[in-house]
């Protein structure tokens, strides 16, 4: 079978990683989780998993139901390093809602005609209408991150994105839009592990791309972006949740939570939704921008 890439992840693993990630992912049964810090060693109990997060998308279908008939605009915007559980996170949470009032964003690269235009204009085109909920699978922050550690974007663009981000989104909130912001965090060994799955699954490989290869060898540099990122734009109307996604079911039950927690629909069942896990998810200051680097 032909690997894509010519098989570069593979070569990152033997020749590129740091010797205690290629230990941890050569050492690791199916369901270990890989790095000291995490505060399980395994991950959620399948059964425990499935009737949770039933429990919680018959909250969804709630939510929804509820966006629909009083009008609210809802924007979760999820936000992670490669291969820390975004898109699977959102299938779930999407999975049995109403296709036409819950969508995805999930843009490519800018055109030649949106590189001229602001730069958060792009992404105002997708923000909800009354009732609906968008998913933003990768967003603005692509300027604070991606964009910074490929050099797609000036030291001056960062800064006026930065200047401008935290009014931009105080503007969203205080137009009525129900803003949500998660950012996922892998560490170093679980992401890798997950980049050679995708690498030998033909069904998965499309969610591969040159960015995904090449960002495995800037683990620091993304580390250094996403800090930063982080600092200047945690903010009271538009607060970052950070889960640790180590464990990709104890995440996706976590998202979830937050979201059902920060929208204030009718019926809400609080049992159904459990309580927050706050050793997975917190505030900034689960934020382990080293994490994985050392297993």
């Amino acid at each position: 079978m032909t690997l894509p890439f010519d098989g570069a992840i593979s070569a990152f693993f033997r020749h590129g990683a740091p010797d205690p990630i290629r230990e941890a992912i050569r050492t690791a049964g199916k369901r270990h989780i890989l790095g000291d810090d995490y505060p399980y060693s395994k991950r959620m109990d399948r059964d425990h998993y499935e009737a949770s997060l039933t429990a919680m998308q018959i909250e969804l279908v709630k939510m929804q139901s509820w966006a629909q008939a009083s009008g609210a605009r809802i924007a979760v915007v999820f936000e992670g390093r490669d291969a820390a559980g975004k898109g699977g996170t959102i299938k779930r949470l999407r999975e049995h809602l109403n296709p036409r009032g819950a969508s995805v964003v999930a843009l490519s690269k800018p055109s030649e005609i949106e590189r001229t235009q602001w730069y958060f204009q792009r992404y105002i085109r997708h923000l909800p209408a009354a009732g609906e909920i968008v998913c933003y699978d990768r967003s603005w922050y692509n300027r604070g991150v991606v964009e910074t550690v490929f050099g797609f974007c000036t030291a001056e663009e960062r800064a006026l994105f930065f200047d401008q981000t935290p009014a931009f989104e105080k503007m969203l909130v205080q137009d009525g839009i129900i803003l949500i912001k998660i950012w996922l965090n892998v560490g170093r060994a679980e992401q890798l592990r997950r980049m050679l799955v995708r690498e030998a699954d033909p069904l998965k490989q499309w969610k591969l791309s040159w960015i995904d290869v090449e960002g495995l060898k800037k683990w620091d540099e993304y580390s250094s972006a996403i800090t930063s990122t982080l600092d200047r734009t945690d903010t009271a109307h538009a607060p970052w949740t950070i889960i640790r996604s180590d464990d990709k079911r104890r995440a996706r039950i976590e998202a979830i939570r937050r979201v059902l927690n920060a929208v204030p629909y009718a019926t809400k069942d609080q049992a159904a939704i459990g309580d927050v896990d706050p050793a997975i998810s917190a505030g900034l200051e689960i934020w382990a921008p080293a994490e994985g680097a050392d297993v």
